[in-house]
């Protein structure tokens, strides 16, 4: 399982800088921003220095939209970075929620969405495609150029679509049971699409606070800090519960039931930890939607994620503590996970040894 670090660009952008460089140096295998160019500043310029100060991290956009930026300039600006660092680039894509919202614009659909898919992911590995109408080509993109296309998605349309189109699939929520549930609505809808279902890489992403230890202070500290998730994933799933309705066989109850009590949601508190808004997100929310507690209750739950398919977690470090969790990350969680790898595939070399040994 990798491990990545979700950090808002906020100024300064040395500070961002330096705890990718230190994310890296921990372990971390990539490195995500939110991309909301009025809330903070401009992800892309920031992914520049960040790739150049690293040497091996993959950088993205947890989440970019269609709609901010012409297809053709998203397309451009991950090219570029893949040709000046390699293929170092995720295009983390959905609807727009933050960045649309804020500017008083709706939304992508998902028909628009599925079209930006297809173009940014064609222009950026140098080929032709029609955007509008016309036919585009970025002639300086060089052979080998590739950029994979993770969509986020909550709904059942959205997740159908991802599984027919994308990359990889994109949850920010850390729960077990929605995962597992999400996860099979995307493999089912690839393997109707005729696609290898095992071939999507599944990213997990939620907020991580690592405690010293389990006591009932330390425990109601990170919840607090951590609050303003459920909040976030509230404003989707609000809007599912106006398509689909509050009891829909389309979209679980485990996932609507908590957002009753939600009176709206101000976009100046965004992702920020004491979120006024998020009052209504209970502590069992928190829990199921977060990773909180000292090194081995992380690694409990990161273990059930894997099992369940998870290729990454990635850390929302939206918090008093980043960089205390940046560390422990690096010293207690990520090197277990390692050795557990390591020995899954010892036990999968003896396995397939005994099988060859069989008569």
């Amino acid at each position: 399982m990798d491990i990545g670090l979700v950090l808002q660009t906020d100024p300064p952008a040395r500070l961002l800088i330096d705890r990718m460089i230190r994310a890296e140096q921990a372990g971390f295998t990539h490195g995500w921003t939110f991309d909301s160019c009025v809330l903070w500043q401009e992800p892309f310029v920031v992914y520049s220095r960040i790739l150049a100060e690293t040497t091996g991290l993959t950088v993205g956009p947890m989440v970019t939209n269609p709609s901010t930026r012409t297809w053709e300039v998203t397309a451009s600006l991950f090219a570029t970075l893949n040709d000046m660092y390699g293929n170092r680039t995720v295009c983390g894509i959905g609807r727009g929620d933050s960045a649309m919202r804020v500017a008083g614009r709706h939304p992508a659909t998902l028909a628009r969405l599925s079209e930006a898919m297809h173009a940014i992911k064609e222009l950026a590995e140098g080929r032709t495609v029609e955007v509008d109408g016309t036919d585009m080509h970025l002639p300086w993109v060089g052979d080998g150029a590739r950029l994979p296309v993770w969509m986020g998605a909550y709904g059942p349309k959205a997740l159908a679509l991802t599984g027919r189109q994308a990359d990889g699939f994109i949850l920010q929520l850390a729960d077990p049971y929605l995962t597992e549930y999400m996860i099979k609505a995307v493999r089912k809808a690839a393997a109707e699409a005729g696609r290898d279902p095992g071939s999507l890489t599944i990213c997990v992403a939620a907020p991580a606070y690592v405690t010293p230890d389990d006591s009932p202070q330390a425990l109601a500290h990170a919840r607090e800090q951590c609050r303003w998730f459920g909040g976030m994933v509230g404003n989707h799933v609000a809007d599912l519960v106006t398509h689909y309705g509050e009891h829909s066989a389309l979209v679980p109850d485990a996932l609507t039931e908590y957002i009753k009590g939600r009176q709206g949601y101000d976009y100046s508190h965004h992702g920020r930890a004491g979120n006024p808004d998020t009052a209504f997100v209970p502590d069992e929310i928190v829990d199921r939607f977060c990773l909180i507690g000292p090194p081995a209750a992380q690694l409990e739950r990161l273990h059930r994620l894997r099992a369940l398919g998870v290729d990454q977690f990635a850390v929302y470090a939206m918090h008093d503590a980043v960089e205390a969790t940046i560390d422990a990350y690096g010293t207690d969680v990520i090197p277990r996970l390692r050795e557990a790898d390591r020995e899954a595939d010892r036990q999968g070399d003896r396995e397939g040894d005994r099988e060859g040994d069989r008569p």
